[in-house]
């Protein structure tokens, strides 16, 4: 039995009142109203709606570790990124190292794997791997459903995995970019109930009054707060928060917790912003998380001002696992898995033979994962389309990690640099080698760092490498946040000192692969028009 005393927000009747908090048994017991001189605020844990842990370069137990630092109890997490890489084995991976820490993770079973037929993944999950999943109390969901032609067009395999998690009563998360009209009404009636992709206010209103749960993101690639947080007032009921994808740096500076405080500063009404922060997700995905109510799980938080809401201490379950400044979870132990299977690759590799005088460059935006498509000169030297550092349009190349095969090579505008090369085995969602560079050689030098490595992320010039190795399905490290989060933010310095503009460089190089959102991205096998969904040529003459 413990008891804890403070300011209670009670976010279900919008009052907040000093009390007293009983816990036994991971359970609440009681709350009762009682004067004291605490001023601090106890509230239910904030939930991440939808992520991929992935992202964090943290296996499910490290990233626990900082989560709860922030009051993050639970999330709702994607493990599509290693199940591209492993398969089902991939997501058992997942479940079995959650496990072992008091953190809920709420897993899903990912629905596009590989996401498209137009790219090399690891692994496939069909509609049987779907049926088996489903089966499985510790999987949630059916995650995010990135093919939406396939839904739109009734593709068997689609609709079959659909059709299970329906069987199941289990949630289907959408994935819908743009999607308007009765594209969007067709994708909404097929079952699915969620979209965490949308990037302008009359989109995701649109979606709202077609009875849509809408997830505000920010990540550190994709930032869509600003753009969709006038709806919250209005549509509180069926929105959430979350990051898609927290890289681990931005992880050990805040979480969900910093939504909370930027809503708050827009003076939106603070039970409005805790209701999308910690109950929505619990009631749409039927989580076991408690929401600060006696018989439910003692799964809440305390801190220090419902303004920044800096945490002071997180309880999961009734347990302490976060106490002014300490983290109380456990390490676990656990094997590497990996695939990883291609040679290092020649500097001639990363030639393009052309004589084309116009190019298709992919245009990428600081802070959005949708990309232009534009038309511009080409720099020919020696009969091979090489990268022009003065218009900042730069050779890129996806190379198959997998098994060996020729790169491929397409060319990138906005990145910057003006010097060397930066790589990274993380590129959603197959998690080939991505690389974008000032000329081949470097190109090159990258890469095989990467290889050399069996995945990670790096940069490199004429006289320095420097690589981050992420051992654990090439996407993850076997490291503690802390230290994986520092390497990090020295990769990052080192490619903003090559001249990289983006605020987040590795995060949005990874989803330049991503083909499911438009408009132009590369696969292994080549560009891709994310607006008629097939192939496309670099040369635009």
């Amino acid at each position: 039995m413990k008891t804890i005393q403070g300011n209670i927000v009670d976010i279900p009747n919008k009052r907040i009142f000093k009390g007293e908090v009983t816990i036994k048994a991971g359970k609440i017991v009681s709350i009762i109203e009682k004067e004291h001189n605490v001023n601090h605020f106890i509230l239910p844990g904030f939930i991440d709606a939808h992520i991929h842990i992935e992202s964090s370069m943290l296996v499910p137990s490290e990233f626990a570790k900082l989560a709860v630092k922030h009051g993050t109890v639970s999330t709702v997490s994607d493990p599509h990124e290693i199940a591209n890489v492993l398969g089902v084995k991939g997501v058992e991976f997942m479940i079995e190292n959650g496990k072992q820490t008091p953190f809920k993770f709420n897993f899903g079973a990912p629905s596009c794997v590989p996401a498209t037929s137009f790219e090399s993944a690891g692994a496939i999950i069909d509609s049987e791997d779907i049926k088996t999943l489903m089966a499985n109390p510790d999987i949630k969901y059916l995650a995010e459903m990135m093919n939406y032609p396939g839904v739109l067009f009734d593709d068997e395999e689609v609709l079959k995995k659909i059709a299970w998690a329906k069987h199941y009563n289990k949630p289907v998360d959408g994935h819908a970019p743009g999607l308007r009209g009765d594209d969007i009404t067709k994708y909404i009636a097929a079952g699915i109930s969620t979209d965490h992709e949308c990037f302008t206010y009359d989109e995701a209103l649109e979606k709202l009054n077609k009875g849509m749960k809408v997830i505000i993101r920010e990540g550190s690639a994709a930032k869509n707060f600003n753009a969709l947080i006038d709806l919250l007032p209005e549509h509180f009921e069926n929105m959430m928060f979350c990051s898609d994808d927290k890289h681990p740096d931005d992880l050990l500076l805040g979480h969900i917790n910093q939504l909370c405080a930027r809503a708050v500063a827009k003076d939106i009404d603070l039970f409005k912003v805790l209701q999308a922060a910690c109950i929505n997700p619990i009631k749409h995905y039927n989580l076991d998380v408690g929401t600060l109510q006696i018989g439910g799980a003692a799964d809440c938080i305390i801190v220090e001002d419902l303004k920044d809401f800096k945490t002071l201490q997180t309880y999961i379950n009734g347990e302490l696992v976060y106490d002014f400044g300490k983290v109380n979870i456990k390490d676990v132990a656990f094997k590497n898995l990996n695939n990883f299977n291609c040679d290092k690759k020649e500097v001639s590799d990363f030639r393009f033979e052309s004589s084309a005088k116009r190019i298709r460059v992919i245009e990428c935006n600081d802070g959005e994962l949708v990309t232009n498509e534009i038309i511009v000169d080409s720099l020919i030297e020696n009969g091979n389309l090489v990268s022009n550092t003065k218009t900042d349009v730069l050779k890129m190349t996806v190379v198959n990690r997998y098994n060996n095969a020729k790169p491929a090579i397409a060319f990138i505008k906005n990145f910057g640099l003006k010097e060397g090369a930066i790589a990274s085995s993380v590129g959603h969602d197959s998690h080939n080698i991505i690389a974008v560079g000032v000329d081949d050689a470097s190109i090159c030098k990258a890469v095989n760092a990467i290889i050399d490595a069996e995945g990670g992320i790096c940069a490199v010039n004429t006289s320095e490498e420097k690589t981050v190795a992420l051992p654990v399905a090439g996407i993850m490290s076997d490291k503690n946040g802390e230290t994986i989060g520092k390497q990090y933010a020295e990769l990052d310095k080192m490619a903003k000192q090559f001249g990289c503009t983006l605020n987040a460089p590795y995060m949005s190089l990874s989803f330049m692969a991503l083909l499911v959102i438009p408009a132009l991205k590369l696969s292994d096998k080549g560009l891709f028009s994310g607006a008629t969904f097939e192939f496309t040529s670099l040369e635009a003459n």
